[in-house]
Order: structure tokens, then sequence, then C-alpha cells
């Protein structure tokens, strides 16, 4: 999948840099300018969101990080202060950006900033003259992120419904091969990427007519491709290839949704859960994201206790680093690589920022620079992160020494040696974590699959499958099953223990996203079909769903367990080949 074009994200950067930086310059407070240039992280958020949504998030985001340094600037009057906030900073950062699906740079900037914050304690500004600077610098760049509303005010909606589509053509024409589940991962993650830029990130009504309603009936239109293709490869048959183009047509508005499927005009869209209770299933046993919120807990006060230790006199250095290696989440290999790179690429990075303090640009030069290496960073960060990484080292360095003389050898020094306790620290608490909370990952995430799938079941058996209760229900089943294919990937690339568990589970994860997509399909079906309800019926002998919900359930309780699933009281109907298949996999 081709990227993105960087540069418009990557002059967004720049200019959001370069305004306040320029602005101190004229004032005659270069040092305030830098400080203010903090702000300037708001704009590496939301950049693929509506602007309507967009604008609330980054206005959050620019209060967030002002908050973040300025709570910083207070705790650096005591070190070990300053290690317990920036710790906890990155908990609660880690859990409401990946719970909230903030996006990158996600919680790393955060931390970036509470810990910026000590360090501009240099300053003896008081932490609100400091946090309204960096809040001053957060609305330039909201100002300079949501021009292009001006522009094109749907270009993010209409972006995410070519993806999907794209991504949709792509499934259907890799159908049948060996690159079919992968594709198929990708489109269903689109679909789900669509619809929530269409009806969840929309703060605002859709009038009937508008191009937005117009978006919502071609996503649901590409929906109905995607699930036609899913059901003839579940039949054995080969989809139409006709469709692919049908399905990029459908993206770029060049067919009518109704020649394929229409949309009730009158339907109402199923928004996202309450921020409660998404921020409630995020900590909830066996959630990722509570993994990595205990490993944050655990490596990122572990990272400063030692650089502390050791005498290193910015421990937030390695705290960032820290957090840096641990806030994605990622798997073994990609965990492991971004240490690597991140290690490298500081330790080049410190040598250019060694040429740049040694020659001490000022004024305007300073400004460019500044610019410059903010432009860079944004074309290199997605391509190559460990190259990104040496202009990052060196940003930062300039913005926190750049007005004033510093020892050059010894803040390199003492910056190399924060990076290299950070992403150790990083890396082990990793592996030792990951060893035991990886472990079960794969069996949880198909095990909630396997309720999830269940819940949708008599839904279906009632040939009601348009009311919200059951649109709520799929949409559960989607993410659930996008989450086990996630899951098999962290697992096939972590420890060699882990990767046997994948392998012996491969059987039960390929018959549960079997089992996932098919009902998925079945709902759809349901819902376009004229004879809907009694197609539904059908599906289960005209009889009840209930013995299909117990067989699923008992099946969930035994992936979960290790155990052997028990034989089912009735026999289930609609789902009985991946019964049998599942309980033939996991018996073995």
């Amino acid at each position: 999948m081709a990227i993105p074009s960087r540069w418009p994200v990557g002059l967004r950067a720049a200019i959001s840099t370069a305004i306040p930086a320029a602005t101190g310059w004229a004032a005659g407070a270069m040092g305030s300018g830098l400080i203010a240039t903090l702000g300037a992280f708001t704009a590496r958020f939301g950049g693929d969101r509506p602007y309507a949504n967009r604008g609330i998030e980054l206005a959050t985001v620019a209060v967030s990080l002002a908050g973040a340094v300025a709570l910083g600037d207070w705790s650096a009057q005591m070190p070990w202060l300053g290690v317990v906030t920036v710790s906890l900073v990155a908990v609660a950062a880690v859990w409401l950006c990946n719970a909230l699906a903030v996006g990158p740079p996600g919680a790393y900037v955060f931390v970036v900033a509470c810990a910026a914050g000590i360090g501009a304690s240099a300053a003896h500004l008081a932490p609100w003259t400091i946090g309204a600077l960096v809040l001053a610098g957060g609305a330039v760049a909201w100002l300079v992120q949501m021009a292009g509303a001006l522009a094109d005010f749907r270009r993010p909606e209409r972006a995410a419904v070519a993806a999907a589509a794209d991504a949709v053509a792509g499934y259907i024409e890799a159908a049948n091969s060996p690159q079919e589940r992968a594709a198929r991962h990708r489109a269903a993650s689109a679909l789900h990427r669509s619809w929530n830029v269409l009806v969840n990130y929309q703060p605002l009504p859709a009038p009937e007519g508008s191009v937005l309603h117009r978006l919502r009936a071609a996503n649901h239109a590409i929906h109905v491709v995607f699930t036609a293709a899913v059901t003839a490869v579940a039949h054995g048959a080969t989809p139409d290839r006709e469709s692919a183009d049908m399905a990029r047509k459908l993206g770029a508005l060049e067919l009518a949704p109704e020649s394929v499927a229409a949309r009730a005009a009158d339907r109402i869209p199923l928004g996202a859960p309450p921020v409660v209770t998404v921020l409630r299933r995020a900590i909830s046993p066996g959630s990722h994201v509570r993994h990595i919120m205990a490993r944050i807990a655990i490596g990122v006060p572990l990272a400063g206790a030692a650089a502390m230790a050791l005498g290193v006199d910015h421990a937030y250095w390695a705290m960032a680093a820290a957090v840096l290696v641990l806030h994605q989440g990622t798997d073994r290999n990609r965990t492991l690589r971004r240490g690597a790179e991140r290690l490298l690429g500081t330790w080049v990075g410190l040598g250019l920022a060694g040429v740049i303090l040694v020659l001490r640009p000022h004024d305007l030069w300073l400004v460019l620079l500044l610019a410059l290496l903010n432009l860079v960073i944004e074309l290199l960060v997605v391509r190559n992160y460990a190259l990104a990484t040496v202009f990052i080292t060196t940003a930062a360095l300039t913005i926190s020494s750049g007005t004033h003389a510093v020892d050059v050898g010894h803040l390199l020094l003492a910056r190399g040696t924060d990076t290299l306790i950070g992403c150790a620290i990083g890396v082990a608490v990793y592996l030792v974590a990951a060893r035991w909370q990886e472990f079960t990952r794969l069996a949880d995430a198909i095990g909630r699959t396997l309720e999830a799938a269940a819940a949708v079941l008599p839904h279906i058996a009632a040939g009601d499958t348009a009311g919200l209760a059951a649109r709520s229900a799929r949409r559960d089943l989607q993410i659930a099953a996008i989450g086990l294919t996630e899951a098999d990937e962290a697992m096939v690339a972590s420890s060699p223990r882990n990767r046997a568990v994948a392998q012996q589970l491969l059987p039960a994860v390929a018959a549960s996203e079997q089992l996932a997509y098919r009902t998925i399909a079945a709902c759809w079906t349901v819902e376009h079909r004229a004879d809907g309800a009694e197609f539904g019926r059908s599906l289960f002998g005209g009889g009840s769903a209930e013995p299909d919900v117990a067989a699923l359930r008992a099946l969930a309780g035994a992936v979960r367990a290790g155990t052997a699933p028990p034989e089912p009281d009735d026999p289930p109907v609609f789902v009985a080949d991946v019964v049998t298949e599942l309980r033939q996999s996991l018996a073995r």
C-alpha cells in the first residue's frame, strides 16, 4: 500500500514551529519563543480526522501539552518528584491515547512535553507562564492544521472512503490466494476506519443530500460488496472480479450507491460507545492496553531511577526513551527494532547537534533551522525512523540549549548515556513482561471473538440485523475479529515459546476468523434481502439460535482454559462446521 505524501504534514510542522520561534525573536525573547515551540507538537495529531472532530481533538491536545509542560516545570524542584510526575503522566497518556485511538505520535509526545517542562525550569519562569507559552504555540499549530478546511472541508472523509474501497478491491483480487487472509484483514480494518471517520468522528449532524450523506451511502455499498465477496469465498466460489472495479468506483463517488445497495435515509447512525465504557474496557483484565500500561508503570520509573543513580543530570531523557520503546505495544521484533533505531539515531543525532551547538546559530537562522529540522523529521519518520531520530535528537537539543552556552561535550555524553539507559531498560521490561502477558493474548482474542459472534447470532435468528442493538453487536464482532488477527501477528513475531503457541492455535484462529466474517456477512444479507427475516430463521433451521450460542460460549471457555471443549447438549446449526473444526483443533 502506497504511503501518502508527507510533504503537507512536514510543511505544517515546519510552519507551526517557525511562527512561535520567530515571534519570540521579534519580541526579543528567543527563549520564550523556543518554549512556545513545544506547543507545535499539536500539529502532529489529527492529520487524518474530519476537520470538525480534528478541531476538538487538537484543542484538547494543546491544552494537555500545556498542562504537561507546566506540571513538569512545577515538579522540577525535587528530582524524585520529577521522576514520579513523568511516570504518572506516561501511564495516564498511554491509557487515554490508546483507549481513545488518538493516533500517532501518541502518548510519547505528552511524556516528552512533561519532561521538557523539567528542563524548561532553567528559564526561571512561573509554571503557569510556561504553560501559557506552550498553549500559545498550540494555538498556532491548531490554526495551521485547520487551514485545510478552507479548501476542502470533506477531504478526510473522501480519503477514508477511497482507502476502504481500494482495500476491498484488493481483497477481491486476492481471494482464494495465499494473500487472501491479510487482504481481508486490511479491508475489514479500512472499512472500520472509514465508518469511524464518517460516523464516530462527526460532532455535527449530516443533512440529507450533503457530501457526508453521499459518502455514508457509498461506504454502506462498499460494505455490501465486501460481504458478498466474503460469502462467495466461504462457499468455495471466486468473487466476481468486476466487483473490485465497482468498489473503487463507489469509493470515488463515480457510481451511484443505490445501484448496489440502498441505505435507508432515516437510518440512525450507530454512534461510538460512551467514553467511560471505552476507558473501562481498556483497563479490563486481559486488555492489551492494560498490558502496555503495566510495562510503562514499571519501565519508566526504573529508567529514571537508574539515570539518577548513575548521576546523570537530566533523568527524564532516559524516561522518554523508555516510553518510546514501550508505548505503542508492538510485537517483539518491532519493539527490538525501535529500541535499536532510537539508540543508533540518537547517537548520530548527537554528533549533528554538537556541530550546531558549537556554531550557535541565532535569531532568524535558528528559526529557519528548527523549521527545516521539523520538516525533515515528518518526511522521514514513516519511511525511516532511525534516520528521522537523528533529526529528532538534533531538534530537541537545539530547542533546549540553543539560546545559551553549554558544555557541549558533557551534554552529548549525558544525552547518549540517558538514551542507552532508557532503551536498555525499555527493551528489558518488554522482554520480561511480554513473556507472561503475551502468552495468553491469542487465546483471549479467540475467546472474545467467539463470544462476540455468539452475541450477534440471536439477531440473525430473529431476522433483525438493522436495529441499533444488532449493529452494535456486529461492530463489536468486527473489532474482535480485527483484534484477533493483530494478536496472531504479534504472537508470530514474539518469543519462540509464543510462536509455538501461535502455530498450535492457527487452525482455531483461522476458524474463528471465518466464523466472524461469515456472521457479519449473514447480517448484511438479512438486512438487504426482501425475505430477510425468513432467511435469518432458515440459517438456524427455523429454530432458536440458543444451541449455536451455547456452543460458541463453551468453546470460548475451553480455549481460555486450555482444555478440550465439551460436547454440545444440542447440535448447532448455523455454525456447525466451524464448531466442529474448532473442537477438533482444540482437542489436538
